[in-house]
């Protein structure tokens, strides 16, 4: 059983609406740190899509930190890395930049964009700015 739902949709790839959906299942906290992941046979055959599509979610994955290889185990979630705050918005750069491309294309101000994020980050498991309580960020 592949624990993440996903329903396909025209306009986009299969491989990234896999990709995609098993980050969305990871980030909610329906697949946690250690937690199996399926094979490429498994998710092959559960999502009926071609194998190597499967393969390609699966190294996609393995190659971004988001999934590790346990010899005897198989894939599992892994944990994630640490990284600076430097790290993870050079990470973020050409998504935010497209975002806000997209929002201003659709007319959205600044606050309509802000609100419709902090929508999704809430309904995704988010909390307040994500980061401890006491840890400031420096400017």
């Amino acid at each position: 059983m592949i624990p993440f739902r996903l329903t396909f949709q025209a306009g986009t790839s299969i491989y990234e609406q896999v990709v995609y959906a098993a980050k969305k299942a990871m980030l909610a906290g329906q697949l946690r740190p250690g937690d199996p992941f399926p094979s490429v046979r498994a998710l092959g055959r559960e999502l009926k899509i071609n194998p190597n599509t499967a393969h390609k979610v699966v190294t996609q994955l393995l190659s971004e930190g988001m999934l590790e290889v346990m010899p005897g185990i198989g894939t599992v979630v892994a944990t994630p890395a640490a990284s600076t705050a430097a790290e993870r918005s050079q990470l973020l750069r050409t998504e935010l930049e497209q975002l806000v491309v997209q929002a201003r294309t659709l007319g959205l101000s600044l606050q309509d964009l802000t609100h419709a994020l902090g929508n999704h980050w809430e309904r995704l498991g988010g909390t307040g700015n994500g980061r401890k309580p006491g840890t400031e960020v420096k400017q």
